[in-house]
């Protein structure tokens, strides 16, 4: 079977391809999992493609197992636009695939590719919904919060009341496309039921997500081992990730354990001296700043710049606890990857996160409620090596063979489903 998957973000190969760039430190880890465990299927031809700004047409590169294709950002992936229709008509009558897999419903070039191809032989995976992130967008944050923290990056480009209006935009023709869409594949109670609600007609189809490969290597979390009493978060670059609010916590924490960091992967969204700091510095990123030096947690935060996978693993395992304090999420990887290396873990009781946590239900808190969180980090630390060890059920919930399985036998019922129906119209 040839597989067409497409992505919201160029695969490292891809990039060093086209740039000749070192390691590229980037998102996507789910797929490059599932990529590489489906490598070892021998009838499965991976073709992947996406948009880029790094082209100016359609690109077609080898890769030494994936073949890929990659579109021109055009005039910006935020909305409809239908100049990616004819670009995917050419893909898809170039590769003749099987099954088309989507990867998200978050951009319009996958919207685009709704429009251009077959939707019978279209599978759709559910990452995150932006249709519910708007809801939630700076959660936790006043509008005054907003409007006193302007930077010259959001009179240019906008504030977060701005981009929750493109989350809200943006989950219209998500909407469409979900209504349009024969398959879909998601793997929580939550997002089934959203599914359910927008198109009760569609198949859905249960799959877990492969983790990346170096989060196989039996590594395990010990206590004696880890940097006592500190926090790690995986990402904060924008506010449904939730950093304020762990931020805000962390005076309760300090009571009880003065020596308390917070370690965060990413870039430091506080900074701003240099000019080309300034142009990126978000009024998200000034509201941050401003709750630190009020809250005086000036040497409690600190961003440790991106991580490839193996860093992220290794902080995974120096940190005392791992924190995803989201305002929305479906199931994200990064506490799949905290629990699959036994590292005690809490989490906001929002969205998918509950199935991620059966069985330690009694890690979750209300998003809103940091007097809880900052009662359970102390807890967490309290316990010491005596925490409920998630390892054995992120392994189940993870397996690669598994889960590649499972996506496997989805793409013949899906490439089943295109020819049976090819054989009624031509019968």
């Amino acid at each position: 079977m040839k597989i067409l998957w497409i992505t919201n973000i160029l695969f490292p190969e891809a990039e060093q391809l086209l740039a000749g760039n070192g390691e590229l430190k980037s998102s996507g880890g789910w797929m490059l999992g599932a990529a590489d465990a489906l490598h070892h299927k021998e009838d499965i031809k991976l073709i992947v493609a996406c948009v880029s700004n790094r082209v100016s047409t359609l690109t077609k590169l080898e890769g030494k197992k994936i073949t890929y294709y990659v579109l021109p950002m055009g005039k910006g992936n935020q909305k409809v636009n239908l100049a990616y229709v004819p670009l995917w008509k050419n893909v898809e009558q170039e590769v003749q695939p099987d099954v088309i897999h989507i990867h998200g419903t978050e951009f319009s070039h996958a919207h685009a590719c709704m429009k251009a191809c077959n939707c019978q032989h279209i599978v759709i995976s559910i990452q995150g919904l932006t249709s519910v992130c708007y809801y939630y967008y700076y959660y936790g944050m006043a509008q005054w919060d907003v409007y006193k923290n302007l930077t010259l990056r959001d009179l240019i480009k906008g504030t977060v009341i701005h981009e929750q209006k493109q989350f809200k935009k943006r989950g219209e023709y998500e909407k469409e496309m979900l209504r349009m869409a024969k398959h879909i594949i998601g793997r929580t109670s939550w997002d089934r039921a959203r599914v359910w609600a927008i198109n009760p007609d569609a198949q859905y189809y249960f799959c877990n997500e492969i983790l990346r490969p170096e989060f196989y290597d039996g590594s395990s979390w010990n206590y004696a081992h880890c940097n006592k009493h500190s926090i790690f978060l995986s990402q904060a670059h924008y506010p449904i990730k939730g950093l304020h609010q762990v931020i805000k916590a962390m005076p309760f924490i300090l009571w009880h354990y003065p020596d308390t960091i917070i370690r965060i992967a990413g870039r430091n969204i506080t900074c701003c001296e240099t000019f080309s700091q300034r142009i990126r510095f978000s009024g998200y990123g000034s509201y941050i700043k401003r709750l630190i030096n009020k809250l005086n947690l000036q040497n409690k935060v600190f961003f440790i710049g991106n991580l490839n996978a193996e860093e992220m693993k290794q902080e995974y395992l120096r940190s005392n606890v791992f924190i995803c304090p989201s305002s929305i999420e479906n199931s994200p990887n990064s506490l799949g990857e905290a629990q699959i290396l036994g590292v005690p873990c809490l989490a906001s009781y929002v969205g998918g996160i509950a199935d991620m946590m059966r069985g330690n239900e009694n890690n979750l808190y209300r998003f809103e409620e940091v007097e809880v969180l900052a009662e359970k980090v102390c807890n967490v630390f309290a316990a010491e090596e005596k925490q409920i060890d998630m390892k054995a059920i992120a392994a189940e919930r993870h397996d690669r063979k598994a889960n590649s399985d499972t996506l496997y036998n989805i793409y013949k019922q899906v490439a089943g489903s295109q020819c049976l129906l090819s054989f009624l119209l031509h019968s």
